[in-house]
């Protein structure tokens, strides 16, 4: 131990209570594979948002973790309809539910500040939609959308970051777990006889 190491450890002792300066250590977190099952892990973040949020489809917890992992997957609202059976609408606000928004929910063919101040007055849809020059429907999308992206914001995007990081984990556990046990047997066996009769 150096003079400056030695200094510090004696300014420490004379200041705390503690007899000892050595820190426990922190259990490890486990390989990748040990971070447990992926639709458990999803059900649990569903499970909390809908606790948290009112969420408007009948969709239950296994077909919205079906659509998380479509969204990720890159499927279309099209897509995931036809996957889950359901309209394009009810996937939309099953989408904004979880927070998962796309890019294209945000590109109003209008100034989304106009439509954020109709709102705030609490204006009928119709009347907004007439003064847009859009349909109700496209108000009301948009306005789900806003109400989605400020949600999750609210929230830190909390939610949409969990997602990513279970199915980001999913990912490198599928790839390396599965290449450790299929590569290591068959490294292990590679130059072993194999035809053997009993």
């Amino acid at each position: 131990m150096d003079r400056k190491t030695e200094e510090l450890r004696d300014i420490f002792m004379s200041v705390a209570e503690e007899e000892t300066v050595t820190e426990t250590q922190e259990e490890s977190r486990g390989s990748l594979a040990d971070r447990g099952d992926v639709g458990q892990r999803l059900s649990d973040v569903v499970e909390r948002m809908r606790e948290r949020y009112a969420f408007r489809t009948d969709l239950d917890d296994d077909e919205l973790c079906a659509l998380v992992r479509g969204f990720y997957d890159g499927e279309t609202d099209a897509d995931l309809a036809r996957e889950l059976d359901v309209s394009r609408h009810t996937v939309f606000r099953a989408r904004m539910d979880l927070h998962l928004l796309r890019e294209s929910d945000l590109d109003a063919p209008f100034d989304l500040d106009v439509l954020r101040d109709w709102l705030d007055d609490e204006d009928p849809l119709t009347d907004v939609a007439d003064d847009l020059d859009v349909s109700a429907s496209t108000v009301r999308r948009y306005r789900d959308a806003l109400a989605a992206r400020n949600e999750s914001r609210a929230a830190n995007d909390r939610y949409r970051d969990e997602f990513d990081s279970i199915l980001a984990d999913s990912d490198l556990t599928g790839g390396l777990t599965d290449d450790v046990k299929d590569d290591g047997l068959e490294d292990a066996t590679e130059d072993a006889e194999v035809d053997v009769s009993f």
